[in-house]
């Protein structure tokens, strides 16, 4: 099963999120499938970069965003 999560990147204090593509029944994290934005908590509270035709073209697959992806 494929999901598009949040991946935390960063260092302390200053954490940014990649969003991924997942496969959730590899081990810990997983493998990242494609990398589809990035979102930065910290410059502008609001301030994200995603890949538009990349995400609906997941979508299309029947892809299911996880709890933290389905804030935007």
């Amino acid at each position: 099963m494929i999901k598009l999560r949040l991946k935390r990147f960063g260092r302390n204090q200053r954490t940014i999120y990649r969003i991924v593509a997942i496969d959730v029944r590899s081990r810990g994290e997983g493998r990242d499938l494609q990398k589809v934005g990035f979102y930065d908590p910290i410059k502008n509270k609001i301030y994200f970069n995603i890949n538009i035709p990349a995400i609906l073209c997941f979508f299309e697959k029947d892809v299911q965003p996880a709890g933290t992806f389905r804030i935007f």
